[in-house]
């Protein structure tokens, strides 16, 4: 009997062990949020200690063990289960929660009432409120998505009035709008002939960087390479996101720079990610990384998701992501026979974009990143400067 009474109270000192350290993640990211809001630190300051184990919680966790030979301990273990996948789920939605407000800040959007709803939320989950955290979160989540909709509809130049056109441009900066069977969208571009100009990646990096790597803006990109447009570059980790700690303004896709040095080479053996690259006067896609060597005779190589266009075809097939199925500015770099285009398509999700883009009779199409990294530079910002860059897509004379 007491053997089995020492095995039961072991697993339950492991649920135990469990459990504290999800609440230890609990006060990571608290200590996360503290930092990236003043209004947030201030006004909730208390919830540090809420999200510590408080007594009442380890008291009750004790009286079930002393309570458990008394007690059927599938019923026990499951309960504890339960406790801990609800923790972590609702932990889960918090984050991608608090990262939605970081790039909602990143855009110059006030905040602070929606950091206060987090802050609640937050409350309410550490003390094992579940019911109430998540309809919070859901709350929380229905206000933010308003606020997205809003700026991506005011994302777009108001300055000028766009051009009704499906007619991509030959040259040039071009603002137009675009007809297709899902509406209306407005479109910013710059296109370039592929005989007089190269498509090339400057890094703030030399070579391959893990953690705390440098940033620069676009402007800044553009200058020191001598460029005439230019574009914010694949998905990175943004030092202000929670899940990007240990491993921030980072990326992990396939990519090679303007000195011929092959981002990530080591981690992209096997990837699925597409890539796209330039070579003289022409784009080629690959839909796999894992089926691009390591060629240095081209001019750049960019790895990222979604692939809109391929071979003309429409190629967006839908995605899990909500960050890609949301309404925003979707940047992209694409071609049309000879001539390459960066650019952004306003108040559209993904499979918007891969419509106009079609629509606009692009060969090839690569989608990158969004929300608060988004920036276009031709003569000026078009559209940003948005947060610093790891790297940036340019065009440059030959």
């Amino acid at each position: 009997m007491k053997a089995k009474l020492l095995l039961i109270k072991n697993k339950i000192n492991l649920f135990l062990k469990s459990s504290f350290l999800l609440y230890f993640l609990f006060v990571i990211f608290m200590g996360a949020v503290g930092i990236s809001s003043y209004f947030f630190f201030t006004e909730k300051s208390k919830l540090d200690n809420k999200l510590l184990i408080s007594g009442k919680t380890l008291n009750s966790l004790q009286k079930e063990l002393a309570t458990l030979k008394n007690e059927d301990q599938y019923k026990v273990n499951q309960e504890l289960k339960e406790k801990i996948k609800k923790s972590e789920d609702t932990y889960t939605k918090a984050i991608s929660s608090y990262e939605k407000l970081v790039n909602l800040r990143a855009q110059k959007q006030d905040t602070k009432d929606l950091d206060t709803l987090l802050a609640e939320a937050l409350g309410n989950l550490s003390k094992l409120n579940y019911a109430s955290a998540q309809a919070q979160l859901a709350d929380l989540n229905t206000k933010i998505e308003k606020i997205e909709t809003t700026v991506a509809q005011k994302a777009a130049p108001s300055q000028v009035a766009a051009t009704v056109s499906n007619t991509a441009p030959g040259s040039g900066y071009s603002y137009q709008a675009v007809k297709t069977d899902a509406g209306t969208f407005n479109v910013a571009l710059v296109a370039a002939d592929l005989n007089s100009t190269r498509v090339i990646v400057d890094t703030a990096s030399d070579s391959d960087c893990g953690n705390n790597c440098p940033t620069l803006p676009l402007a800044t990109y553009v200058s020191r390479s001598g460029a005439f447009a230019g574009i914010n570059g694949p998905f990175f980790c943004p030092a202000e996101y929670p899940t990007c700690a240990g491993k921030t303004n980072s990326f992990d896709t396939l990519l090679m720079n303007k000195n011929k040095y092959y981002f990530n080479s080591s981690n992209n053996v096997y990837s699925a990610v597409p890539l796209v690259y330039f070579s003289g006067n022409s784009m080629g896609v690959r839909g796999q990384s894992l089926d691009w060597g390591r060629d240095t005779g081209v001019d750049s190589v960019i790895a990222n998701y979604p692939l809109y266009i391929s071979g003309g075809n429409n190629n967006f097939g839908g995605s899990s992501d909500p960050k890609i199925n949301s309404v925003g500015a979707r940047t992209f770099i694409a071609n049309k026979g000879s001539t390459a285009y960066i650019g952004i398509v306003y108040n559209a999700s993904s499979a918007n974009a891969a419509l106009v883009l079609k629509t606009l009779g692009m060969d090839n199409a690569l989608g990158l990143d969004q929300g608060g990294s988004t920036a276009l530079w031709h003569g000026g910002y078009k559209a940003g400067p948005g947060r610093s860059l790891p790297s940036a897509i340019l065009f440059v004379k030959k």
